[in-house]
């Protein structure tokens, strides 16, 4: 055409300018297209999904050339991972993790172990799987001065050791009966541990001999007897010295849950009433938390005799294994020097917890 300039036809001009006046209702994407330039400023142009948009529809920052982000709130959000199963045992009971642990004391899991074995005496047989629930258990045994304070206090029954040297502060009480034992544990808001739970603390979940593992009792590791004498050749004051002593407690590394003289220094009492071995105990001594004969109920017919768990500075290392049991009458008559130490539920230890006074760290 004449002058370079090339003329529209009519009917595309009107058609144009009537669509951008006035779109029609229902026309496709694609008829839009055709009848607008792409891009030309101020017509419509394709969205992503086939809907118009206008460049007055973006945000003020967005460049026209660029297409507009749509947030996709769906994916941005991370994947919830599935909460881990409880641990359960056998019977259904739900096994929950120890919570705050109270001052002086150690948690002990809960899950399965191996209690007793088929190779010792036949009291400790035979070696069976039992479950118990998280349980706390004090780091030492109870020493003499607090004891005594106890007793002081009216609020615990008498209990001394009738050997002289026996009652340095530090030192654990020998002597109690094993009624003063559990009153003692009763008013600290904890209990006299279970035998289960005694051996778990002492051997840990797979069936170790010992709180350092299978390697037998040394004056090293434990205060036993050895080939020097008693209390590992360290004579008491006063008359019969060769008898020995008990040392302050933890004098020797901690075992198992960090526990200390779980093996020596000192027999411990136990909350169970005796049976001559697990097998005749029956039921009462297996499942999850048992507590033995008669449940621990008092008093427990046929039954006379509680038991102390540990071995000592008095006998040699034999005794000084975690499976081990001597029993004896719980009122301590005649006189023997057993001492013990307290455990404690999740419920008591959170009560304990929260009685605690606060450190305002002044």
């Amino acid at each position: 055409m004449a002058g370079g300039t090339r003329r529209l036809p009519v009917e595309t001009l009107c058609l144009a300018l009537l669509l951008a006046c006035h779109p029609v209702v229902g026309a496709s994407s694609d008829t839009v297209a055709a009848a607008a330039p792409v891009g030309a400023q101020g017509s419509p142009t394709d969205s992503a999904d086939g809907e118009l948009t206008s460049p007055n529809d973006r945000p003020s920052d967005q460049p026209q050339d660029q297409p507009v982000a749509v947030a996709d709130t769906q994916s941005s959000q991370p994947a919830s991972k599935p909460e881990p199963a409880p641990l359960t045992a056998p019977d259904g009971t739900v096994i929950a993790p120890c919570a705050d642990v109270p001052d002086g004391m150690a948690c002990v899991p809960g899950g399965a172990f191996i209690r007793g074995r088929d190779d010792g005496p036949d009291n400790e047989r035979p070696a069976e799987e039992i479950w118990l629930r998280s349980f706390y258990m004090d780091l030492h045994e109870v020493r003499s001065a607090d004891f005594k304070a106890c007793v002081k206090s009216k609020a615990c029954l008498r209990g001394r050791p009738l050997y002289n040297d026996f009652s340095r502060p530090d030192q654990p009480i020998v002597g109690p009966s094993w009624y003063a034992a559990q009153r003692y544990c009763e008013v600290q808001g904890k209990h006299l541990p279970t035998e289960a739970q005694w051996e778990k603390a002492a051997r840990g979940p797979d069936g170790a001999l010992h709180p350092w593992g299978d390697e037998p009792a040394t004056c090293e590791r434990a205060v036993i007897k050895d080939k020097r004498g008693r209390s590992c050749g360290v004579d008491k004051r006063f008359e019969h010295p060769k008898k020995g002593r008990t040392f302050v407690v933890g004098t020797r590394a901690a075992g198992v849950y960090g526990l200390f003289d779980m093996s020596g220094n000192a027999w411990e009492w136990v909350a169970d009433w005796a049976s001559d071995d697990y097998a005749e105990c029956g039921e009462a001594c297996r499942g999850t938390d048992p507590l033995g004969p008669c449940d621990g109920a008092e008093p427990c017919r046929g039954h006379k005799e509680k038991v102390v768990r540990g071995g000592s500075w008095y006998w040699v290392a034999r005794y000084a294994t975690g499976t081990h049991r001597r029993l004896h009458v719980p009122g301590n008559d005649p006189l023997h020097h057993f001492g013990f130490r307290c455990a404690a539920s999740l419920d008591q230890a959170a009560k304990i917890v929260a009685a605690a006074p606060v450190d305002d760290g002044a």
